[in-house]
């Protein structure tokens, strides 16, 4: 079913009104929250299925076709009804992490090879697999095969995870050829290689007929984050380098010569045992764009996902359908395996090269994200697992849909570069006095390292100043002019102090990241057309009056001494905050198990204080063997900030 939404918008005052009827009276200034506008609905399966998605698609009869890590192939039929039918196809395949359809046909990619599935003789059953492509695997568990995604010509590209070191566990290895590569192969089997630097690309996509790919945080990768993969390009991770010199490859980029620049660590102590490469405060780095200039076929990610706010294990990228989702129709969603849930990209290009922003979209899934697929009637399906690599929620695995109700949130819709800042687009018109108040706004930006620990911390942060505003006559936008833009870099802008025309909500999001690795050429608006108001500016300092140093001396002396006190009980209610700011809730529950353990488990392990703000800073995962996500490194966490929480889990005790 599709929606005009122009003609949503034509009537925002009758639909703001409707949305503000839509709410309780004595909660007329409790602003609605995604699930407000965006239903999770259940979709039954049968008693004893094991859904642990690995790919979905939707067939041309509205039919779903569902793989499972299990090597399992259902079909579903009537699958937005109140009770689908679920039809067992095929079994036996080895851990199916993708499914497409062409011509009739199911594909999918298994560890080792590209499998064509037809059930030729229409009874309900696969009874026909043909071996597309097949591509060598070393036997590591870490060799998983993502795929394929058809590219508009009919093609498949399917991709291939690294493995780790037997010794060296914490290093990615491609131990056999195209192992961290994207691979390129048409219906009679010819593969050609298409681009390396791939650690575990785990969501392939087609958006707006190029080929993205979305990257998780690990070693050599700061961070998870969108990425266009063009024919040759090397996208980050090294191991693949290993293949370059084969005479299909596009890549020419080398091993020795990556390393000529960047250090990998290879570091072996006294006993001769391999030394794991940890991050390193205040030294010297190199970013993935400084490497660009000695490396002109590196690609950066065109939208960065940062690790623990928006997802810690990036999944698929999907296009939004014009007609779909109101508002967000021909953006992007990007699911989070980890985190549960979904996040929204608006793209752009400037000067030829894809950059955007992205912000939260839907949380609260009952397990990690891993595939998502559009019904016939607009809604989407979300395929779910989490064997072996944890997320949150309270299932292992399971099929929902994601329901919209027809309302438009107060969100951002669109974020965009200009010469001198940002051009803010909103679903619905803000208010003037609020959006013309630069107090309104705040800015910073930062980047990652490229080295070869496992993550990296936010490192060059830095905080524009926000120099002024034009508010649209109709409301609708507002153009920022910022003093401080840094190319290459992330740049978040929270809009705490926006709010509605009507009903005078905030944002459903406030933050968004905008990664400009672009900043365009044009005309920049004059200080004349700007708003300058600044209603958090402080008043002229008064004179000092005699005697009023020493007493500031003796105030901050005061404060000083406390602060270097041991910190009284802290609250959960206290530490909430931090936890959410620092990203340690992204993968700590209190009580359970999530990705990473429990605060009552690290509680447990008697550590003092100062061993786990060491620990904060300084993460060392050998010490929890039974999770497979490392912690990354977070020296960006201020020492008080950091005693808090450690105090805090040791009250857990």
């Amino acid at each position: 079913m599709k929606l005009n939404y122009k003609s949503i918008t034509a009537g925002i005052t009758a639909g703001l009104f409707m949305m503000s009827a839509a709410f309780s009276p004595l909660k007329a200034q409790e602003s609605p929250k995604e699930e407000d506008f965006f239903r999770i609905a259940r979709v039954v399966s049968p008693e004893g299925t094991l859904l642990e998605v690995g790919g979905l698609c939707t067939l041309p009869n509205g039919d779903l076709g569902i793989a499972t890590r299990r090597g399992d192939i259902y079909i579903v039929q009537n699958p937005t009804s109140k009770q689908p039918y679920f039809r067992k196809v095929a079994s036996g395949l080895h851990e199916v992490l993708g499914l497409a359809y062409k011509d009739g046909s199911l594909y999918c990619a298994q560890r080792g090879e590209l499998t064509k599935m037809t059930d030729t003789n229409m009874d309900g059953k696969i009874d026909k697999f043909e071996t597309v492509y097949a591509w060598p695997i070393s036997g590591h568990y870490h060799e998983y095969s993502f795929g394929p995604v058809l590219a508009p010509d009919g093609t498949f590209f399917v991709s291939g995870n690294v493995a780790f070191g037997d010794e060296e566990w914490w290093r990615g290895e491609s131990r056999v050829p195209w192992r961290g590569w994207m691979m390129h192969i048409n219906e009679n089997g010819k593969m050609e290689p298409w681009a390396t630097g791939f650690r575990s690309p785990c969501g392939l996509g087609i958006i707006d007929g190029e080929l993205f790919y979305t990257e998780n945080q690990g070693d050599w990768m700061g961070s998870g984050g969108l990425t266009h993969v063009k024919k040759g390009s090397f996208v980050g991770h090294p191991a693949g380098l290993r293949w370059t010199n084969l005479p299909n490859s596009p890549v020419k980029l080398t091993t020795e010569q990556l390393y000529s620049k960047v250090d990998p660590r290879f570091r072996r102590d006294a006993n001769g045992r391999a030394i794991k490469p940890e991050n390193v405060e205040n030294e010297k780095f190199y970013t993935l764009f400084d490497m660009k200039k000695f490396f002109p076929e590196i690609q950066l990610p065109s939208v960065w996902l940062p690790h623990g706010v928006l997802g810690i294990s990036n999944s698929q990228p999907l296009s939004i359908p014009e007609g779909v989702f109101g508002p967000f129709e021909k953006q992007v969603l990007v699911g989070d395996q980890g985190q549960s849930k979904i996040m929204r990209v608006f793209l752009e290009k400037v000067n030829g090269e894809y950059q955007g922003a992205a912000w939260d979209f839907r949380s609260g899934f009952q397990s990690g994200v891993l595939r998502m697929a559009w019904a016939p009637d607009g809604s989407l399906f979300v395929g779910e697992t989490n064997r072996g690599w944890g997320s949150a929620g309270d299932a292992n695995q399971g099929l929902q849909r994601l329901v919209w109700n027809n309302r438009v949130p107060f969100e951002m819709r669109t974020v965009s570069a200009r010469p001198d800042g940002f051009e803010i687009t909103f679903t619905m018109p803000v208010d003037k006095k609020q959006a013309e108040d630069i107090a309104s706004y705040a800015v910073e930006s930062f980047t990652y390292k490229y080295h070869p620990v496992y993550g990296s911390p936010t490192v060059n942060m830095e905080k524009p100043t926000v120099k002024g505003v034009q508010v649209a006559a109709d409301g609708m936008s507002v153009r920022l002019v910022i003093d401080g833009l840094r190319q290459y870099y992330i740049h978040k802008l929270t809009l705490n102090g926006i709010r509605a025309q009507e009903g005078s909500y905030s944002l459903v999001h406030p933050d968004v990241y905008y990664t400009l690795n672009a900043i365009p050429d044009g005309e920049k608006l004059p200080a004349s057309a700007l708003s300058t108001k600044n209603s958090a500016a402080k008043p002229a300092a008064a004179a000092t009056k005699p005697g009023a140093k020493a007493a500031d001396a003796k105030a901050g002396a005061a404060k000083t001494a406390a602060a270097t006190k041991a910190p009284a009980a802290v609250t959960y209610e206290q530490v909430k905050p931090l936890l959410n700011k620092w990203t340690c809730s992204s993968c700590h529950n209190a009580d359970k198990k999530q990705v990473g353990p429990a605060f009552k488990d690290v509680a447990k392990r008697n550590y003092s204080v100062a061993k786990i703000m060491q620990l904060i800073k300084n993460p060392q995962p050998e010490n929890w063997p039974g999770y497979a996500t490392p912690m990354p490194p977070l020296p960006q966490v201020p020492d008080a900030d950091a005693q808090k929480i450690a105090t805090w889990i040791n009250s857990l005790k």
